[in-house]
């Protein structure tokens, strides 16, 4: 069963963003069930978030917007007790879903990373250190501000406190009660390409497409994913996506790696992500 947002005027039917997802869900046969994802992020609203989902239904796979790991582990706890289990438990969408629970795996493939639990100067400050020198970006443990690249991600020079602190500021303030986990600063590598978003089901790479920031942009080349596929093994975890960009030294890299169920796609992939469901549901 495929899990997705209900629109919030009309609960009996999907948000209008996931619409194309589940008209192909149910094209092919999948059952197909709604959320209320504003319940689902609100304290104590998990059971109401669930309501609709019908009792006994066995095993489920989300597809919809973040939740953070602690509401996410409220949504399985709910609908556990309905007799539904997520394909994604809690512990392994955390794993995915943030950055400290994946970077161990991939760091031979992706940029460095130094984090500090919190938001505090001194937790930023510690981090910043801990990297070094050179250039950084910053994000917390799920998302960063790379659309305001200049005020709130990009630090040109890390061994300049003062101008890096004012950096983390602004992100600190634009992340406002979305911040999760603590500060979190990459390497900074050059890129040539825009990413390229590949989905993984089982630690098998099912498909390989533009990432939804740049839906109508694919590199002429498209990276080879077997070096990711034993780091991917090791981490066990049934339905992610990987990032990639192609670094000026013509060496692919993972930017970020996060979880399926809340990973976009863009419009002209949602035809095969859906067969992709249906494959690893009958397997």
């Amino acid at each position: 069963m495929l899990l997705f947002p209900a629109d919030p005027l009309r609960p009996r039917r999907p948000d209008e963003h996931y619409a194309e997802e589940v008209a192909a869900a149910r094209e092919i046969g999948l059952t197909v069930a709604f959320v209320d994802h504003d319940e689902l992020t609100r304290p104590d609203g998990a059971r109401a978030g669930v309501a609709r989902v019908p009792h006994g239904a066995g095993e489920a796979l989300y597809r919809g917007w973040m939740l953070t790991a602690q509401q996410y582990a409220g949504f399985e706890a709910a609908l556990r007790e309905r007799g539904v289990r997520l394909v994604t438990d809690a512990g392994q969408y955390r794993r995915a879903h943030e950055l400290p629970g994946w970077y161990q795996a991939l760091r031979e493939v992706t940029p460095r990373a130094e984090w500090r639990e919190g938001d505090t100067r001194e937790a930023f400050d510690a981090a910043r250190t801990a990297l070094g020198v050179g250039a950084a970006v910053l994000r917390d443990y799920t998302k960063s501000a790379k659309h305001h690249w200049h005020e709130a991600a990009f630090i040109p020079d890390l061994q300049d406190a003062e101008a890096a602190g004012k950096v983390a500021d602004r992100f600190r303030e634009l992340r406002d009660e979305a911040f999760t986990g603590g500060y979190v600063l990459r390497q900074f590598e050059e890129f040539t390409s825009d990413e390229v978003r590949t989905w993984w089901v089982d630690g098998e790479c099912r498909l390989v497409g533009a990432h939804p920031d740049t839906p109508q942009s694919l590199p002429s080349s498209l990276p080879a994913t077997d070096v990711c596929t034993p780091l991917i093994q090791k981490l066990a975890l049934r339905f992610v996506t990987l990032d990639l960009a192609l670094r000026t030294d013509g060496v692919w890299r993972v930017i970020e790696l996060g979880d399926g169920q809340v990973s976009d796609c863009p419009p002209a992939l949602v035809p095969e992500l859906v067969r992709q469901y249906a494959a690893a549901a009958n397997r």
